[in-house]
């Protein structure tokens, strides 16, 4: 009876990774992708350069001594390849498109964390920030605000219109948590 009884190690294994997982897993964040690298690559062809050397020595005896055969040889060889790509799309056009993108993009990430850098002095003493501090020189944030002068928005008001106009509904904070009275 004992070939009857089931192993579950397996089992246990993948509930454990399974568990580990939803443990030590993190939650993916969605990142600004403007401006996004794309393809970075661009090949019009490449040139191989292979070194190689073999090393033959082989002995051939056939069923008696009478028949046999030395082999000693080396072989040595150098070989470049090129190879040109017919048809890409890295023309001069395009790499200049993705040359200003890079630079749009270094500029944008300026324009958003240069407030920051100006606004911490001691950036500026420290020799590993060097670059950019000076690549920040000169730059000034400039707030919008334009948030009403009572300091809510445009969805706690409309949140609070809805409120008067349907007084009769159940709420806990702002959520809805039952149907509409019908009294």
């Amino acid at each position: 009876m004992e070939y009857c009884r089931m192993s579950y190690r397996f089992t246990a294994v993948l509930i454990l990774l399974f568990i580990g997982l939803t443990v030590f897993a993190k939650p993916a964040y969605p990142r600004n992708e403007y401006l996004t690298s794309g393809t970075n690559s661009c090949r019009t062809g490449e040139v191989d350069v292979r070194l190689q050397k073999e090393d033959r020595n082989n002995d051939y005896r056939h069923f008696n001594n009478n028949n046999s055969y030395d082999n000693d040889s080396d072989n040595g060889s150098i070989s470049v390849t090129y190879r040109h790509y017919i048809g890409t799309a890295c023309t001069k056009k395009f790499r200049q498109v993705q040359q200003e993108n890079m630079e749009l993009k270094q500029q944008l990430e300026l324009m958003k964390m240069c407030g920051r850098v100006n606004s911490n002095p001691s950036l500026a003493q420290n020799d590993s920030f060097k670059l950019l501090v000076s690549k920040c020189s000169g730059i000034t944030p400039i707030r919008l605000d334009n948030r009403p002068a009572d300091g809510k928005s445009k969805w706690d008001v409309l949140k609070d219109d809805y409120k008067k106009e349907n007084p009769e509904i159940k709420l806990m904070n702002d959520k809805i948590i039952g149907p509409k009275n019908e009294n």
